[in-house]
Order: structure tokens, then C-alpha cells, then sequence
């Protein structure tokens, strides 16, 4: 073998070990990498679950920060393991950039959902267990996701309603506070006294255990109808009761009124035919 090949294999040889030196150490850094990228990932999502858990937030939202923080560090880890082999990091976050525009336009209405879920849950306008309604639909709360909502309506139908749709627009939220008001308007007839009525269901309200002291229940004239004076009952109670009560004291104002000789009038109407004088007949 003479001199020049000697000197030519001996250059391959040499290119080989130094880019295999080169390659293998850039290997050994992006697995080390990797694999601490994985280890902390877990650990940081861990430690926030544990926070979270303390904070005492809703458990729909734990495992939904965990699952997006842990995999954030997942993919800064991804894309320091393609800089060790010299890949540019700029083009990649330039290309899942505009692969998270292309998905968020598609996606706009499910964002749209996701992030009303979140707002939903951090600001809690409305728990587990709460009857609420926004003019459209209502019902009790049974479970609060990230995309949907879902209800139990008073006939027992299960319904889900897109967190998008309760978050955009009024809500009512009616177990939120301890105590409602119940009004009640009635009409009474013109020939009873408004003074023993009132004081006929001022009795019947005092006799209830259920209505509260404070702010005391009441009974007022509101208006004069064509064949009725109109009354109001006004009574406040715990939200618990408010059904029961209510149906309560609709069953007891009629005989109420019986007992002191009064009635709640229909509405009667008087019709006059009149003919019009010297009305001429007609000539065949």
C-alpha cells in the first residue's frame, strides 16, 4: 500500500472518529436532556397539583393545569434536544406558532368553550349542586367541564348546555343565597273589606314556622283591577324551604278567606244590547 491511500484512510478514519465523538456526545446531552426535561415536567406538574389540591380550587381544574404544564416543559425539552443537534429553535417556534393559529382558527368555537370553562371554574359563579338558569335553559348543576356544562332540569332531564353560552350572558344563580322572597298577588271582590283580609293572612303568616321574622312578612293593597282589588303576599324564607312554602301557602289562602266570609272573584263582564230608534224596515 503506498504512502497517499495510507494518508487518505488515515483522513476518513479520522473524520469518522471525530464526527461519531461529535454525534455521540450531542446524543448523550439530548437523552440526558430529555430525560431530565421528562423528570422535571412531572415533578413541576406534581408539586402544582398539590398546590392546587390545597387551595382547595375545583377538581375538574386540576388535572387540566397539570396535563398543560406538563407537557409545556415536555416541549421546551423537545426543542432543546433539536438545538443540540443543530437544529434552529426559531423555525420551530415559528412553525408551531402558526400551527396553533391554524388550529385555534379552526377550533375557534371549542376554544371559545375551553376558555369559558376555565373562567367558569376559576371565578365560580355557580357550584356542583346550584339551580341556575340564563333565560334560555336551567336546571341543577352536575358536573362543570372544560367544553360543557351539565344540568339536571326540574323533570329530571339531563342537559348539556356549552360553557360559551353561560358564561356570555346573564345568569341567575337561585340556591347561591340562604334566603328568597315569596310574592303572592291575589284579587279579592270589591264587597270585602281589604283591612280583614289583610289581617286574615297576616295570621296565616304568623302561624308558619317556616317564614322568617326578619324581614317581617306583609300583606299590602297593590292595585285596583276592572273586577278585583289586587293584594300582594310578601314573606321571605330559607332557600331550602322555598318551593315547599310557596305551595303552602297557595293551599291555605283560599280557605283563609272562606273563614272570614271573602272570596277571590272571577272576572265578570256586562254586555248591553242596545237598538237603534225609528230603525226603518226593510221594503221588499
Amino acid at each position: 500500500m503506498n504512502l497517499p491511500a495510507v494518508t487518505q484512510l488515515s483522513s476518513i478514519w479520522n473524520l469518522l472518529l471525530e464526527s461519531a465523538l461529535r454525534y455521540g456526545l450531542n446524543a448523550v446531552l439530548a437523552i440526558v436532556t430529555l430525560l431530565i426535561g421528562w423528570w422535571l415536567s412531572s415533578a413541576v406538574s406534581n408539586a402544582l397539583d398539590r398546590g392546587v389540591a390545597r387551595a382547595g380550587l375545583d377538581a375538574t381544574l386540576r388535572p387540566v393545569l397539570r396535563s398543560v404544564l406538563l407537557w409545556l416543559v415536555r416541549l421546551v425539552a423537545l426543542v432543546a434536544v433539536l438545538g443540540q443537534f443543530g437544529v434552529q429553535t426559531a423555525s420551530i417556534v415559528a412553525i408551531l406558532g402558526a400551527a396553533g393559529l391554524a388550529i385555534g382558527l379552526a377550533l375557534q368555537g371549542t376554544l371559545q368553550n375551553i376558555a369559558a370553562g376555565m373562567m367558569l371554574l376559576f371565578l365560580r359563579p355557580f357550584q356542583v349542586g346550584e339551580y341556575i338558569g340564563n333565560g334560555t335553559v336551567e336546571g341543577t348543576v352536575d358536573e362543570i367541564g372544560l367544553f360543557a356544562t351539565k344540568l339536571t332540569k326540574a323533570d329530571g332531564i339531563c342537559l348539556f348546555v356549552p360553557n360559551n353560552q353561560l358564561w356570555n350572558g346573564a345568569l341567575t344563580n337561585y340556591s347561591r343565597n340562604t334566603t328568597r322572597r315569596i310574592d303572592i298577588p291575589l284579587g279579592i271582590s270589591y264587597q270585602d273589606d281589604p283591612a280583614v283580609v289583610i289581617k286574615a293572612l297576616q295570621e296565616m303568616l304568623a302561624a308558619d314556622s317556616r317564614i322568617l321574622s326578619t324581614p317581617a312578612p306583609f300583606v299590602v293593597v297593590t292595585d285596583y283591577a276592572d273586577s278585583t282589588v289586587m293584594l300582594n303576599l310578601r314573606a321571605w324564607t330559607t332557600t331550602s324551604e322555598y318551593w315547599a312554602l310557596r305551595w303552602s301557602l297557595a293551599q291555605q289562602i283560599k280557605p283563609a278567606l272562606t273563614a272570614v266570609n271573602c272570596s277571590i272573584p272571577y272576572p265578570v263582564r256586562e254586555v248591553h244590547i242596545t237598538h237603534e230608534a225609528g230603525a226603518k224596515s226593510q221594503v221588499s
